[in-house]
């Protein structure tokens, strides 16, 4: 039992804890102004920032040495540690060690702590190497804010408990697994170490969750930078002063948070089997609000350039935006959404300390925005309607309201826990049908955001006034309804298509929306296709003197291109799978199950929609082979994660594995290929949907997804035999055969073709292959049962050794060998040959909604670069005015 590592571990936290308290308290102080002389002023405030920058290194360092050790003991497999235990085991592979470092609690903390001292690392060596130092006044009171979020983080994964008190500190990743369980064992053993930990959750095994997460984390700790400027700015009375140095860290964070949170979209739509990408979920929603705000606060940045006043609204939503995460933070880690999502983490104790971090910085910052209420600049006058910043301020206000209708019934169940604790009883539930209920105002909001980002973006580049406005609206307009309307007659035209003709165009999604009558789509259509238009003119407009300035109307392009592959592939998928037999499959299983899936017996050709589709067989994944491992091609050995090669294993006409070979398997994971041929296009590809046998959750299944321009193919599987389940074999029935005799067996072709002499199990014994082929209809199965003859001083005795083949359902044995006859004797038994019931649908033109995403996070960047090298002109310029008067230079 290695304790060493982990006291290292633990001693590093508690000095990262310490670190971080004197660091803020040392940026405290050079913050401060004071009455001494200027000289003597100087050199304290140096003095007290050079602590500072130290405490926060040491910090670092500490951090990074947590980082160092957590991983070192998943990665060795150190079970005493209840971390390790929980959340890794033997046979995982090593990529999806990294997952197991964040699955936990303490491990995200930690990523979100490490995260954190990169960006205030790059705050301190900018401050050192890039600014003049007589202007350099925000890198003390920005890291004090940044040192006390720090030591908030840290007490999370501190672990220790007050003794007087009896009041427990955060949670340690460092803790044993015998102080961690009240088990029997730990009583007679005290030193007991498992030979495996629990594993994985079976849903983050995928590549996605080795990105995802840290992605997200880093978006999260971005959103402290512009918080901890305003808090800065309004701590110093500079109520406007900390934009610039804000804009481009703001953009930033919003592109990283946005991919982060279509990452887990994506993880969604590849690894969970409810056929979407977004459902809605609390825990979902937890992220997306500060994000929604967050842009909100960009929009209003935007407009405060132009217009001073704004500068209120710019703080409360950029004060909001790392607030709402602080929030999310608590609604999925305290426990309280434990009933309502399947994301949300369950409680370690932590609430209590979650909810003071986030009344600590809710309070302190709303009482410094009030206190510095009367020094925001006034407006001198109202925006005018002719105005971009008025349809701008119109835009901040829809993103505001589409993030408090997410956020109002998400905190559900925090105002039942209130209202419980006040001793009222609540019984106010969420929405019952979360998609439908947020979907019906989402869509609206949706439709507003199209329509002002094209409407505001004509105003915003335009000197626009009320003689003029049709000159610039006209031709955007006219060309919105040419589009829209040749969509429609397109749509139109295709009515005379065949009816039994698979409609997979744009165009016929338009028709079914019209013929449907759900008015609220067509509207986001036409409003989307004018958001598209106008802002494809403005990035034209643009490009020509600047490009840098293109960045908002790309963003915008992308924007509308999410609503478009968001409308198409949510609200009219179409179910592929559709039971054509007239069967019902079990009636235990749901209407809907039985109506909309197809089943598939092993290498039985099945026609699907306008598909023709195979069910293949079972396959594992191995480390060993560059794909999928037919279990028919292997044989078991005392291993279960071992496998021996029967045949040559060949990939791309290229042997990676020889028959005999032993090769590593991941034997949780079973794969199921289906393959597919697509009648119309003669095309042909094959999907592998996964099934996860694990002790705590079942069976656990995650899709397969044929990706393409116009839409995706998601398949998933619905139900399939247990394999605990005993079968049911038919009567044993006896064949005598000869060499290259033919016989019928479970409605297939059998030949057998003869036996030869293999390998003994030992010296003195015999053993005996017989080879036979079962034909199928596009491939054949060789059985080859074995006879054992075992030899025992003069005598000797026959031992059978059946061979099962799964994909005939079919077992045969060799049971007598007539040498003089050259006869054999089998004993063949069948069962019902293996199935899937599987479920199909189509995505139609989902491919817009991740270009989308990658068109609006270039955008975004492209802004953030503007923003960078602008406020870096600013930089350059104050040292160059150095002794100007101090009014004269602007704080960057």
């Amino acid at each position: 039992m290695n304790l060493l590592i982990g006291q290292i571990g633990h001693l590093l936290v508690i000095i990262s804890f310490v670190t971080s308290i004197v660091a803020a308290i040392s940026y405290y102080f050079a913050s401060q102004n004071n009455e001494f002389s200027s000289d003597r002023k100087d050199r304290e405030i140096k003095s007290w920032k050079n602590m500072a920058r130290a405490m926060f290194g040491l910090h670092g360092l500490a951090v990074i040495g947590v980082v160092v050790v957590l991983f070192s003991i998943i990665y060795n497999h150190q079970y005493e540690y209840h971390y390790a235990w929980s959340h890794s085991s033997n046979n995982l592979p090593y990529y999806y060690m990294i997952s197991c470092f964040w699955e936990g609690q303490e491990g995200s903390f930690l990523l979100w702590i490490f995260w954190h001292v990169c960006i205030g690392g790059v705050i301190i060596l900018r401050s050192i190497f890039v600014r003049h130092k007589k202007n350099n006044t925000w890198e003390a009171p920005v890291m004090m804010v940044f040192s006390a979020v720090q030591a908030f983080l840290a007490s999370m994964i501190l672990g220790v408990i007050i003794p007087w008190k009896q009041v427990k500190i955060g949670s340690s990743p460092f803790i044993l697994l015998r102080d961690a369980m009240d088990a029997p064992i730990f009583q007679t053993q005290p030193d007991y170490i498992p030979v495996d930990g629990t594993g994985l959750n079976p849903l983050l095994q995928n590549y996605w969750m080795v990105i995802h997460p840290p992605t997200l984390f880093l978006g999260f700790a971005l959103c402290l930078v512009p918080f901890a400027f305003v808090i800065a700015g309004l701590w110093k009375k500079e109520t406007t002063k900390w934009l610039k140095p804000t804009f481009a860290w703001s953009l930033l964070a919003a592109a990283v948070l946005g991919v982060g949170i279509v990452m887990g979209a994506y993880w969604a739509y590849e690894t969970l089997n409810f056929g979407g990408y977004w459902n809605w979920d609390p825990v979902e929603n937890a992220v997306f609000i500060p994000w929604l705000v967050l842009i909100a606060g960009i929009h209003a940045m935007t407009m405060q350039q132009k217009r001073p006043s704004m500068a209120k609204l710019s703080a409360i939503l950029m004060l909001s935006s790392f607030l709402l995460i602080l929030y999310s933070t608590f609604l999925t880690r305290s426990g309280i959404l434990g009933d309502t999502s399947v994301h949300s983490f369950t409680d370690l104790g932590l609430s209590g300390q979650l909810l003071i971090y986030l009344l600590f910085f809710v309070g302190g910052a709303t009482v410094l925005f009030f206190m510095n209420w009367n020094n925001f600049p006034k407006a001198k006058e109202d925006s005018k309607l002719y105005s971009g910043e008025f349809w701008a301020t119109l835009g901040v206000l829809v993103l505001g309201l589409s993030a408090l209708q997410v956020l109002v019934p998400t905190s559900i169940p925090v105002y039942n826990a209130i209202l419980d604790s006040l001793g009222i009883d609540s019984n106010v539930a969420p929405p019952a049908d979360p998609e439908m209920f947020y979907t019906k105002w989402q869509i609206w909001f949706s439709i507003g955001i199209a329509f002002l980002s094209a409407t505001a973006q004509i105003f915003w580049w335009k000197r626009i006034e009320k003689s003029n406005v049709k000159d610039n609206f006209i031709l955007p307009l006219v060309l919105t309804a040419i589009i829209t309307t040749a969509i429609i007659a397109i749509a139109q035209i295709k009515l005379t298509l065949p009816k039994d003709y698979t409609y997979t165009t744009f165009y016929s999604l338009v028709k079914a929306i019209i013929k449907a009558k759900e008015i609220p789509y067509i509207i986001l259509i036409l409003t989307s296709v004018y958001a598209v238009i106008t802002n494809v003119m403005s990035v034209f407009r643009t490009i020509k003197f600047n490009p840098k300035l293109a960045g908002g109307a790309l963003a915008h392009i992308g924007v509308a291109l999410m609503f478009f592959g968001i409308l198409s592939s949510s609200g009219y998928d179409d179910i592929v799978s559709m039971n054509m037999s007239g069967l019902l499959y079990n009636k235990e299983f749901s209407d809907e199950v039985n109506r909309e899936n197809v089943l598939l017996f092993r290498s039985q050709p099945t026609k699907m929609s306008k598909y023709i589709v195979t069910y293949k067989g079972q396959y594992w994944d191995s480390p060993s082979f560059p794909t999928y491992v037919n279990k028919e091609d292997v044989t078991a050995t005392a291993y279960s994660h071992k496998v021996v090669a029967q045949k040559d294993l060949i990939h791309n006409e290229e042997v990676k594995v020889k028959a005999g070979d032993t090769l590593q398997i991941f034997e949780e994971n079973t794969y199921y290929k289906i393959d597919y041929v697509d009648t119309l296009t003669k095309e042909m590809f094959t999907l592998f949907p996964r099934v996860q046998q694990n002790p705590q959750m079942g069976f656990v299944v995650s899709p397969d997804i044929s990706q393409g321009i116009k839409s995706d193919l998601y398949t998933h599987l619905s139900s399939l035999p247990d394999p605990a389940e005993e079968r049911t074999w038919s009567n044993p029935e006896e064949k005598i055969l000869a060499p290259l005799d033919t016989f019928i067996v479970n409605d297939f072709v059998a030949v057998f073709d003869g036996v030869h002499r293999g390998k003994p199990l030992a010296d003195e014994d015999i053993m005996v292959y017989a080879e036979i082929r079962i034909l199928d209809r596009e491939e054949t199965y060789t059985v080859k049962p074995k006879y054992q003859i075992k030899m025992q001083g003069e005598g000797a005795t026959a031992r059978s050794i059946p061979e099962i083949v799964e994909s005939a359902g079919v077992e045969i044995t060799l049971i007598n060998i007539n040498p003089e006859q050259e006869k054999f004797t089998f004993k063949i038994r069948t069962t019902q040959r293996d199935w899937i019931i599987m479920k199909a649908l189509e995505k139609p033109y989902i491919s817009l909604l991740w270009l989308g995403v990658s068109v609006m996070t270039l955008g975004i960047l492209v802004a953030m670069w503007r923003r960078y090298i602008e406020a870096k002109k600013v930089t350059v310029s104050k040292k160059t005015d150095a002794k100007k008067p101090k009014n004269e230079v602007e704080l960057v």
